[in-house]
C-alpha cells in the first residue's frame, strides 16, 4: 500500500494527463485505425481516421449515455458505431434516414423511388484492384455525393425496397460488393452511433511495410 501511494504521488501529473486523454477520447474526439476495405476508396485500409464524438450527442464519458442531443445523422454522413449485431465497431455511410424507402438495383441506389445519379470516376492506389478488377463511380443523390467501388458480380447488387424505421438508420459501405452492412445486419439503432468520421489523420500502408501513404495526411472525408 505504501509503495502504491508513493507511485501515485510521484506520477500524479502523468496519471491526470492519461485520465484526461481517456475522457477526451471517450466523449469529445477519437482516432481509429481502419482494418478493412469496406469503405474503399473513401477510407483505405490502414487509415487513421478522426472521429467527432460531439457531432450528434454530448455523452457521459466512458458510456453511451447521451446527456444532450445535438443533431441526428444525415444522409451521406460517415458514422462510427458500436454495433451489437456485428459485435464490433463499424465505419459506414448513412444512406437511409428514418422514413426513407431504400432499394438497390444492380448496385444503383433508389431512395423513395428516385434514382441516384452516377458518373464514371478514375481511382488509383487501391491494392485490391490488382486481384479483383473494380470500377468506380461518383454516386449523387439530393446533396449526397461520394465515390463508390463495385467489383464482384456475385455481390449483393440487389436489395430492398425497405422502409427505414423511426430511430434507426440504413448504412452501407462505399465498397458496395465487399461490405457487411445493413444488407446483412439490418437497420442500425441511433443509440449505437457514437460519432462522425471527419478526416484521415494519417495512413500507413499494410501492403508496403506500413510505410506512410503520401497524400493521405489530414484528408477531409466526404
Amino acid at each position: 500500500m505504501h509503495a502504491l501511494k508513493n507511485f501515485l504521488s510521484k506520477n500524479k501529473g502523468f496519471i491526470t494527463f492519461m485520465l484526461c486523454m481517456l475522457v477526451f477520447r471517450s466523449a469529445v474526439a477519437d482516432w481509429n485505425v481502419v482494418p478493412t476495405g469496406s469503405m474503399q476508396p473513401t477510407i483505405r485500409i490502414g487509415d487513421r481516421i478522426v472521429v467527432d464524438k460531439t457531432a450528434y450527442d454530448l455523452r457521459l464519458p466512458l458510456t453511451h449515455l447521451s446527456l444532450v442531443h445535438l443533431a441526428d445523422p444525415k444522409r451521406g454522413d460517415i458514422v462510427v458505431l458500436d454495433s451489437k449485431a456485428a459485435d464490433e465497431k463499424l465505419v459506414k455511410r448513412v444512406i437511409g434516414v428514418p422514413g426513407d424507402v431504400v432499394a438497390l438495383r444492380d448496385n444503383h441506389l433508389y431512395v423513395d423511388g428516385q434514382p441516384a445519379h452516377y458518373s464514371h470516376a478514375l481511382v488509383s492506389g487501391i491494392r485490391d484492384d490488382a486481384v479483383e478488377p473494380a470500377s468506380y463511380a461518383i454516386e449523387s443523390y439530393d446533396g449526397m455525393r461520394h465515390l463508390i467501388r463495385t467489383s464482384s458480380p456475385g455481390g449483393s447488387r440487389d436489395f430492398g425496397p425497405v422502409t427505414v424505421p423511426t430511430g434507426e438508420y440504413l448504412l452501407l459501405g462505399d465498397n458496395r460488393d465487399n461490405s457487411a452492412d445493413s444488407r446483412y445486419f439490418g437497420f442500425f439503432p441511433r443509440s449505437e452511433i457514437t460519432g462522425r468520421a471527419t478526416r484521415v489523420a494519417m495512413s500507413l500502408d499494410p501492403g508496403d511495410h506500413y510505410l506512410p501513404r503520401g497524400g493521405r495526411f489530414w484528408v477531409k472525408l466526404d
